[in-house]
């Protein structure tokens, strides 16, 4: 008799891991806010929006698992054991890497209270909603998605704060391993960057299992090896984050051992966009959509729409680089400014082309629409980020707030522009065929000839 691994068998479970990582990341994304310094959520107030949000996560599960209760419950326990990452921080003393005896509560109480309300949201679902089958595989990749679209957020708040540094080591954290830093020192700058360090091993950890999820589920063995480049990208990604504080490979926080590289900062923050647009690729290649689409329709515009959409990617990448330098050092404004200008414009005539030349093809034409939304949008943040750091910052003084809201959220709008420009050239390939040339009429002596 054969027996399957239920590790194996979990993996293969779309369901559960999209309901259980977003559930996950719908925890730490309220945590995350609740914890801004400026905002500082009460305790009691969080503690119940999170217990919200693994009820709702059951919920979902009793909607469109098969599962009843047992989904919620699942659910809850996987996000429980997701969220070990982060509970570390609340069961460590004085002293570095010293678990407090209260831990022998906290860790299995976790669980208990998290399978209980995911438990609980399940049954109050009533049963499963009867509809289509769910391409629960592209949903998980949406998650995945999503959470490395939230990291890019928590990085531009660490660039606009200056708190690149705050912490002066890696992997440790001030000679705590990183997943037991206490919660109580995670306080200004520090906050900023070590609540980056921690989003980032959730959204490793999201990439890894997606990678496994495709080698189990996904018969394309492109698709397999993609995840697999994404698994090694999201890795290189966190080395660069880590040597850029360090320099090199050590464990010291002494000034004397470390050299922390603004030049690796610089293409940290590039590199990190660039996964966030393979994300959405990976997003887009598992839709149910991409794997059932009729064959490509042969369009006369689908060469020049092909060559654009490439053209407005490079130009992107290349405009994300100069936004990094000017990010990092304060240098190159000018080259910046004229970039947008070229981004503007390949970015309308591309969206202009896709909402209006392809009615028979009703995603392009929304992503179409939403490129022209999205650039027009980043042109307006562009505009208020140059007049806030004009007029508000001061050398050598922390950050104004208007100049920290505008600069991030134009840096996160830019890894949104570039995200949208990926899928609709991805769709774009995918959708529109080339017109072949229509063969010329031959005399009846050509033909005898021939």
């Amino acid at each position: 008799m054969i027996t399957v691994n239920p590790f194996l068998k979990f993996l293969e479970r779309g369901d559960l891991l999209t309901l259980g990582f977003g559930t996950t990341v719908a925890m730490w994304v309220v945590g995350y806010v609740g914890r801004i310094p400026p905002v500082i959520v009460p305790s009691a107030v969080l503690l119940l929006l999170l217990c919200l949000c693994l009820l709702a996560g059951g919920y979902l599960a009793g909607r469109y698992m098969s599962l009843g209760w047992r989904g919620g419950l699942y659910t809850g326990l996987l996000a429980s054991t997701l969220n070990l990452l982060i509970l570390g921080s609340l069961l460590t003393g004085d002293e570095p890497n010293r678990i407090v005896p209260s831990a022998l509560i906290w860790i299995p109480g976790s669980y208990l209270v998290s399978g209980v309300l995911a438990a609980a949201g399940a049954a109050l679902a009533g049963s499963p909603v009867r509809i289509q089958p769910i391409h629960w595989t592209s949903l998980y990749a949406r998650v995945a998605a999503l959470a490395t679209f939230f990291l890019i957020f928590i990085g531009g708040l660490v660039t606009s704060h200056e708190a690149g540094l705050a912490v002066v080591d890696w992997p440790n954290s001030f000679g705590y391993n990183m997943f037991l830093y206490p919660l109580s020192r995670m306080t200004g700058g520090i906050y900023y960057e070590h609540a980056h360090r921690l989003f980032g091993s959730l959204v490793g950890l999201t990439t890894v299992v997606l990678a496994l999820h495709l080698w189990r589920t996904d018969v394309r063995r492109w698709v397999k090896w993609l995840g697999l480049v994404c698994v090694v990208l999201v890795v290189i990604q966190g080395v660069l984050g880590g040597l850029r504080v360090t320099g090199t490979f050590t464990l010291s926080a002494s000034p004397e051992d470390t050299s922390p590289s603004i030049q690796l900062a610089i293409l940290h923050g590039v590199l990190g966009q660039i996964f966030f647009a393979l994300m959405i690729a990976m997003a887009v290649f598992t839709t149910a959509s991409w794997i059932q689409a009729y064959p490509p329709k042969p369009y006369p515009s689908t060469n020049a729409d092909r060559s654009l959409t490439i053209a407005l990617t490079i130009a992107l990448i290349l405009q994300l680089v100069l936004g990094a330098i000017l990010r990092h050092i304060a240098h190159g404004l000018l080259i910046h400014i004229s970039a947008a200008a070229v981004v503007t414009a390949l970015a309308i005539i591309a969206g202009v082309r896709a909402w209006g030349l392809y009615p028979e093809e009703p995603m392009l034409p929304r992503l179409g629409l939403i490129l022209l939304k999205v650039i027009a949008l980043q042109l307006i943040l562009g505009l208020c980020a140059l007049a806030a750091t004009g007029m508000t910052q001061i050398p050598d003084q922390p950050p104004h707030a208007t100049d920290v809201i505008f600069t991030t959220a134009h840096q996160v709008t830019g890894a949104l522009l570039l995200a949208v420009t990926v899928a609709l050239m991805l769709w774009t390939w995918r959708l529109l065929a080339p017109q072949a040339e229509p063969r010329s009429q031959s005399s009846p002596g050509e033909a005898h000839v021939r």
